[in-house]
């Protein structure tokens, strides 16, 4: 957390004011500008404070391993964004869900109605759609699923760079830890391989088959993407054709 919060104070600093005779107008417009000046520092406390102090240090370390993944394509702006946006909205979806335990509990909430959302699908669809708006474009959403249509199924978002392979990415998962954002590479996920869940999994959970479960959810990597912007050809058309009428 910032010093600001450890030491529990928050200075203001006030300046005497000298108000020659003004008009009604002129007062109500130093009212709305000091308005403006209290909403912007109340909006800024609040973000600020919705940084838990265990996501600081996972923010950061995302944002190297995103632009390690292509030092030369990746944007390191754009992977501080997409690290930060997916840290802050995973916590946000859970209280929003009403998350408050163990992740697999809140399912058995949702099959019996006590809740509505909350399952993987809706972390990767709900974070995916506030990373989409971002319109990335050093960077690529992919959807990723593991143990497809068995009980075990998880769904979460892959981040890749440009033209590199889908398991070469990194998983960011908001279910897994009940809102704390999870992030690993696709091929270092221990928690979801081939077989571990199933007979090998009985016999010892430890046990690591070295060959990922995730595979790629085409359909739901073609839902991320953002829909394309105006071809410039059909604006020059459309100014073309205005100036022949």
């Amino acid at each position: 957390m910032p010093r600001l919060f450890r030491r529990g104070r928050v200075a203001f600093a006030a300046w005497p004011f000298y108000f020659a005779p003004a008009t009604r107008h002129d007062l109500n417009k130093i009212l709305i500008v000091n308005f403006r000046i209290a909403l912007a520092a109340a909006l800024g406390l609040f973000f600020a404070a919705t940084v838990w102090p265990q996501d600081e240090k996972s923010i950061a370390d995302l944002r190297s391993v995103l632009i390690a993944l292509s030092p030369r394509t990746i944007d390191p702006n754009e992977a501080a964004l997409v690290s930060e946006t997916a840290h802050h909205m995973s916590r946000q979806l859970a209280r929003e869900y009403g998350v408050t335990g163990d992740p697999a509990v809140h399912n058995f909430l949702i099959n019996i109605g006590a809740r509505k959302k909350g399952i993987c699908a809706d972390y990767t669809h709900d974070i995916g759609a506030r990373l989409r708006e971002m319109r990335l474009e050093t960077l690529v959403l992919h959807w990723g699923i593991a143990w497809e249509k068995e009980s075990g199924e998880n769904n979460a978002l892959v981040v890749t760079a440009r033209n590199q392979s889908f398991y070469d990415g990194i998983v960011l998962d908001g279910w897994r830890r009940g809102g704390r954002l999870f992030w690993v590479h696709v091929r270092d996920d221990d928690e979801y391989e081939a077989g571990r869940h199933g007979f090998l999994g009985h016999l010892g959970g430890h046990v690591r088959t070295g060959i990922t479960a995730w595979k790629e959810d085409l359909q739901g990597t073609r839902s991320l993407q953002p829909p394309p912007l105006a071809q410039k050809s059909s604006i020059k058309q459309t100014v073309a054709s205005r100036s022949a009428q």
